[in-house]
């Protein structure tokens, strides 16, 4: 059991968590880790463990969403370690086991909502995305005095600008979501 959940995250992600060594490099740098209920360094040592309750803790955490997958823990660390890389995969099992943090709910619904325009344009639509978040979310209200602002500076396209092959997105994102399954 140990050593199943190691091996699907260094097949997964290609993420060896026995290389960290506990410098603490990762949490001392993340711009987040005060936001975090484990840092970094504490959700490497975690899954080290391969303990089950620390992988469910992992996966139920608000750290894991929390995560701006900036890189900056990768930058400093001394092993190279790609712990935004095991962020995404954390995100992904929790999603997929209905595990989620519940005050990630906002997080998760951009995350959803940034996902579905990548999907259906190729592109980042802003109008689409924050659309689809304040539907999501129900903050329909929420920012709106700076639309008009964002339209006048020409920040916000009310035609989303497409990918010519937006077929092969689509087959990308069924190829991954056959893959997890």
């Amino acid at each position: 059991m140990k050593a199943d959940f190691k091996h699907d995250i260094l097949k997964s992600t290609g993420v060896h968590v026995d290389k960290c060594y506990q410098c603490g490099k990762c949490s001392a740098g993340c711009p987040l880790a005060e936001e975090m209920d484990y840092p970094p360094s504490y959700v490497m040592r975690m899954l080290q463990t391969g303990n089950p309750e620390f992988r469910e803790k992992v996966i139920r955490s608000f750290t894991i969403w929390v995560c701006l997958s900036c890189e900056t823990c990768y930058a400093r660390c001394p092993m190279s370690i790609e712990i935004p890389r095991l962020m995404d995969y954390m995100r992904e099992l929790s999603l997929s086991e209905k595990k989620t943090n519940p005050k990630a709910r906002e997080i998760i619904s951009f995350h959803k909502s940034f996902l579905d325009s990548i999907e259906k344009t190729g592109r980042l639509y802003e109008i689409g995305l924050l659309a689809d978040y304040k539907v999501r979310t129900l903050k329909l209200m929420q920012d709106v005095q700076l639309a008009p602002a964002m339209f006048r500076r020409g920040k916000l396209n009310i035609v989303p600008e497409l990918i010519r092959d937006r077929k092969r997105m689509s087959s990308i994102f069924s190829k991954t979501l056959k893959k997890k399954k």
